[in-house]
């Protein structure tokens, strides 16, 4: 059974940190990312890593979000620095397997910043 569990959501104050964490069990994943969904909003995007490491981090978290990758626990990780209010978001693990391509999503996990 396939399974992405989010960790490590939380309240902080507007220039706090915090690291979340995403365990994945039940097959190997290729691409894997984070989104994020505020409320009365879409879902988009956020960091995205390859099996291989290569990343990619969209323009409003350059600077501020790293994403990085542990193949051998099959977890990713995504440090946010210097949050802001309108980072407030339930933030969600995506991954995906190319063959056969298959996607799946983790449960979420709440991101409230406060100014």
């Amino acid at each position: 059974q396939v399974q992405l569990v989010e960790s490590g959501g939380g309240l902080v104050q507007a220039g706090g940190s915090l690291r979340l964490s995403c365990a994945a069990s039940g097959r190997r994943f290729d691409d894997m990312d984070w989104y994020r969904q505020a409320p009365g909003k879409q879902r988009e995007l956020v960091a995205t890593i390859t099996r291989g490491g290569t990343t990619n981090v969209v323009d409003f978290a350059l600077g501020r979000f790293t994403i990085s990758r542990d193949n051998a626990k099959n977890m990713i990780y995504l440090q946010m620095n210097s949050l802001k209010p309108e980072d407030t978001a339930v933030y969600f693990c995506h991954a995906e397997s190319m063959n056969p391509p298959l996607d799946y999503w983790g449960q979420g996990t709440q991101v409230t910043v406060t100014s």
